[in-house]
């Protein structure tokens, strides 16, 4: 029986400063992590940032969406790393709360990202326990009717924190009920928010109209971020013959040449896309977003490694950068729902998560490349 007390009490902590924080004073950056894009240098870098996010958040298990894609960052960083300590911490998360999903309501995209964790590690070790909650709420939403008025998935950010764990647990139940609920509910967002010439999400329907003082519309960087991300993740369990992976497919091949264009000199994006001007400052959680996707993408055949190559490699010297001598890994927009200004140290949990899944994807690649020094 789940400890509902120790629930409550970790849901208050997750809005402590474990979540993040955005000190004026971080200190001195890094001398000692190199952008070289060599397995050894990369596997270092993600070290010493997960080293350090793991000191602030082993005692403190979270399963909102922010500690979800966090959790899949340290799952993939402990394989790379040969690191059993990085999957202990998610591990005892899962445990602490039942493997039951998190708050606030069952509909909400964001309660259903740490059902991505609890489906990476039920595959290393099966038990139906681990998604027998899952199962029983994702029950309940299918017999729940759609909202014509509102897409489920309102939101793009809901497609990082939803689609891939519907696609798992198809994966691992053979139950196809739970990929026609996903692609049904996928469609619906992407006909409200994708935007046909741009090849990017707007965050939802309130961005539908607006525009920067300069006219620009409004993409928001970690928005597509998690929206590039949802792809891979989702790309990684649907099946190879699926009628629907095409589609897939072809919206993140559109989406990388589109961000590719407006990557900067630095390597990194800025918080409103097409707003570097009023946004100088580099924001990390979408670019190790797009660095990870695009990784993904060389090193899975979907990306031409002539002209993402060159992106990733500028990416990932751009993410290096920004992390400090403690292992803190800087200028992360806070959680928001629209570009924003920060401090340059600001560091949150889902930065970290993005930057150790782009770190695990990048070492493959460097690990596959002919010309890689070992």
């Amino acid at each position: 029986m789940a400890d509902t007390s120790l629930h409550a009490q970790s849901t208050h902590e997750e809005a402590k400063v474990v979540s993040g924080d955005s000190p004026t004073n971080p200190g001195p950056y890094a001398t000692d992590v190199s952008p070289a894009l060599t397995p050894v240098a990369v596997k270092a870098a993600m070290r010493k940032v997960g080293d350090w996010q793991v000191a602030r958040v082993a005692d403190t298990p979270g399963r909102s969406e922010w500690f979800g894609a966090l959790y899949l960052g340290l799952l993939s960083a402990a394989t790379t790393l040969h690191e059993p300590r990085y999957r202990d911490v998610v591990l005892n998360a899962a445990e602490h709360f039942n493997w039951e999903l998190g708050p606030p309501k069952k509909t909400s995209a964001d309660s259903q990202t740490i059902g991505q964790v609890y489906l990476q590690l039920n595959e290393l070790k099966p038990d139906p326990h681990h998604l027998e909650s899952m199962r029983a709420q994702f029950e309940e939403l299918l017999q729940t009717p759609d909202d014509p008025a509102k897409p489920v998935w309102w939101y793009c950010d809901a497609l990082f924190m939803a689609p891939p764990t519907w696609a798992g647990l198809a994966a691992q139940t053979h139950d196809p009920r739970y990929l026609t609920y996903l692609n049904r509910e996928w469609q619906a967002t992407d006909r409200l928010l994708w935007d046909p010439k741009d090849h990017l999400f707007i965050r939802d329907a309130s961005y539908l109209d607006k525009r920067d003082k300069n006219g620009n519309k409004i993409f928001w960087s970690r928005g597509n971020g998690w929206d590039m991300a949802g792809l891979v993740d989702l790309l990684q369990q649907i099946p190879e013959k699926d009628p629907h992976r095409a589609f897939y497919t072809k919206r993140f091949q559109q989406m990388s040449a589109s961000l590719a264009r407006l990557q900067g000199k630095d390597g990194l994006w800025r918080s409103s896309l097409l707003d570097a001007a009023d946004y100088p400052a580099p924001e990390v959680s979408g670019s190790a977003f797009y660095t990870y996707a695009m990784a993904w993408g060389l090193n899975h055949k979907l990306l031409k490694a002539n002209v993402y190559g060159p992106v990733v490699e500028r990416g990932w010297a751009g993410l290096t950068r920004q992390i400090y001598a403690d292992g803190r890994l800087g200028n992360v927009q806070p959680g928001g729902s629209g570009p924003a200004v920060y401090p340059p140290g600001s560091s949150w949990i889902f930065g970290t998560g993005a930057f150790l899944l782009a770190g695990s994807e990048v070492a493959e690649w460097t690990e596959r490349s002919p010309s890689a020094k070992k």
